[in-house]
């Protein structure tokens, strides 16, 4: 897959074909959004990668047909979409607790489970670069990271109750993801509302500025709409009615590596009491295809969801026990929006002193447990029984089981080779970049 040199300028075609269909509307709405995101991406292989899921499965497709793991189910699961070693990271659950486990599903959908373990190994690779790891060092990283997976899918599979394999809590979890998990339990909604809003004639309201943008009183208005036809997709006993008094409505530009282009919204909302502590943001995002739908053929789950937004939710729910009690779809302008709480417990897994390998090997078999965990948790028993109407932990645990060696070698090849490929891509793109060559961008003519 990794192209020579002399192959520079076909795959800067390449690239530019594949962000032309992932990217050309957002980018032609929004210019300015993808110039912060592209520069973003320019910083490191790494966070090209990042960026980059739309390239990923247009070069995994390619393979699909030679993956011996794969066959008509285990080509069709829940899937996590973009996962790579950043994306973990802790979360309040539905019951209260803090739980550290893959975050941020955009990008989920039905697909082929080994996209995502693939996926996340060559993030491995790149970390492991980035870290100035030798071959041999990462190698490890990615037995190891395999080895646990492969066990806790096993576990999973061997198990009646899914409920009595162990998440990581902050009693079971142990260092940078126990250390995750502390910090959040030290964040307070005190503080996050202090960081978004400024307090007016005794009453909240969101701080302007820092992307933060005010509304006219029509768009204000299909806000409101949209939020309360939000509600009507939230599962469980229904809020306090205080709990749903709108406050307050802003804009905020999207110009994350992930967000660029995407209009989104915050609600300020009075919380379970008038109490000026307990207010709750909710944030509206617009949701987009996810980048794995343009590589796969899945009729049922087409026909399924209603728009984008709606796939993420039911994909996330589907794939995180016990989701955020917050986390629902609306339509808003004929587009799908995803719409959750903006939660002060969401604590990134954070990369910059995890330096030592042993510690780094455990942190990278924790995260195979989590995946593990993940793909377990999209069952046969949920409500979406309709699109994986199976148990996938069998699924999957059967498909290793024809190759086990196989399995964790083909990880380990596609780790090396992949992330070769993504640090030769992105100074293929720094160079079409920063040459104005990415059709849509303002060219600096100084």
């Amino acid at each position: 897959m990794v192209h020579e040199h002399g192959n520079t300028e076909q795959r800067g075609k390449e690239i530019l074909d594949v962000f032309d269909t992932a990217f050309g509307e957002l980018l032609a709405a929004d210019a300015a959004a993808f110039q912060v995101k592209f520069r973003k991406m320019a910083a490191s292989a790494f966070a090209f990668y990042r960026g980059t899921a739309c390239i990923f499965y247009h070069d995994v497709e390619k393979e699909k047909k030679d993956d011996k793991f794969l066959d008509d189910k285990s080509s069709h699961i829940w899937i996590h979409g973009d996962l790579h070693a950043e994306n973990f990271g802790t979360y309040m659950d539905s019951e209260g607790r803090l739980v550290f486990n893959v975050n941020d599903f955009d990008e989920a959908s039905v697909g082929p489970f080994t996209w995502d373990v693939k996926r996340f190994a060559a993030s491995i690779a790149l970390i492991g670069y980035a870290k100035a790891l030798s071959d041999k060092q990462v190698t490890k990283l990615v037995k190891t990271y395999a080895a646990a997976y492969r066990e806790r899918i096993h576990t999973l599979a061997a198990s009646e109750d899914h409920g009595g394999v162990a998440r990581f809590t902050l009693d079971t979890a142990k260092g940078p993801l126990l250390d995750a998990l502390r910090d959040a339990r030290m964040e307070t909604r005190v503080s996050l509302l202090d960081s978004m809003t400024e307090i007016h004639d005794y009453e909240r309201r969101f701080t302007l500025g820092g992307g933060t943008i005010p509304l006219d009183e029509a768009k204000r208005e299909k806000v409101v709409a949209a939020f309360n036809n939000y509600l009507k997709t939230l599962p469980g006993p229904q809020r306090h009615p205080s709990a749903l008094r709108v406050k307050d409505v802003v804009g905020r530009r999207g110009v994350g590596i992930g967000s660029a282009g995407l209009p989104s919204y915050n609600i300020l909302l009075e919380g379970q009491s008038e109490a000026i502590e307990n207010d709750v943001v909710i944030y509206m995002k617009q949701s987009v295809a996810a980048a794995v739908s343009r590589h796969v053929t899945n009729a049922a789950a087409a026909s399924y969801f209603h728009h984008e937004g709606h796939r993420t939710v039911i994909s996330q729910r589907a794939l995180q026990a016990h989701a955020d009690p917050w986390l629902g779809w609306t339509e808003l302008d004929g587009a799908g929006q995803l719409v959750a709480e903006v939660s002060p417990y969401a604590v990134d897994l954070d990369w910059t002193d995890i330096n030592d390998l042993d510690e780094i090997a455990a942190v990278v078999a924790d995260l195979g447990r989590a995946t593990a965990m993940m793909h377990g948790a999209g069952d046969d028993d949920s409500r979406h029984s309709e699109l994986v109407p199976f148990s996938p932990e069998l699924v999957i645990d059967a498909a290793i089981s024809t190759d086990e060696d196989g399995f964790t070698e083909s990880l380990v090849e596609f780790a090396h080779r992949y992330s070769g490929q993504a640090r030769h891509d992105h100074q293929i793109f720094v160079d079409l970049f920063r040459n104005g060559r990415i059709p849509g961008l303002p060219v600096d003519q100084e």
